[in-house]
């Protein structure tokens, strides 16, 4: 089977982290205030994009062609 599910996981994580991220780098500081000033918007996009970027890795990494036998 040609399915791997890493392809779409990595694409979604990725594409959700940089719209956070990109909401964090661009809104003002007034919004932050009642979190301490901490960009928590720009922190978990941050993460979601490396996730992403992980598993599209991964996905690429085990898209090579299967050892004999084993297709």
């Amino acid at each position: 089977m040609g399915l791997d599910i890493r392809w779409p996981i990595g694409l979604m994580f990725s594409i959700v982290g940089l719209l956070l991220a990109g909401y964090g780098l661009f809104t003002g500081g007034e919004i932050y205030k009642c979190s301490l000033g901490i960009n928590i918007n720009l922190i978990w996009g941050g993460v979601l994009l490396v996730f992403g970027a992980i598993m599209l890795t991964l996905a690429k990494i085990g898209s090579g062609k299967a050892p004999e036998g084993k297709e």
